[in-house]
């Protein structure tokens, strides 16, 4: 099996193939550049005290299309959060993918 990804190898299991991927160092810069947008988006909106704070707006545009799921959810703190994180980790799997195909 020399010469082969192992992001994509069948014979791995999935949660290996997706810890490969998310690894990658453009992957991982993209997650803490989320990371930083959404804590800079609570406390923004935590300190805002006219309650018309769009900066929410931010994280969610950053993680898209995958976080666009939050309009699917229930109307939470917590839901959209989950939903940044789950764009996050979608599009930063992506971006690793790509990374890691360019490389060979």
């Amino acid at each position: 099996m020399t010469g082969t990804d192992p992001a994509s190898d069948p014979g791995r299991p999935f949660a290996a193939r997706v810890r490969h991927v998310l690894t990658d160092v453009f992957a991982l810069a993209y997650l803490a550049i989320c990371a930083v947008l959404l804590l800079w988006a609570l406390v923004v909106t935590a300190t805002d005290d006219t309650g018309e704070a769009m900066a929410g707006v931010i994280p969610l545009l950053a993680t898209a299309p995958a976080s666009l799921i939050l309009l699917f959810l229930p109307d939470h703190l917590s839901m959209a959060v989950l939903a940044i994180a789950f764009g996050a980790l979608c599009n930063a799997a992506i971006i690793g993918w790509c990374a890691r195909t360019l490389r060979r």
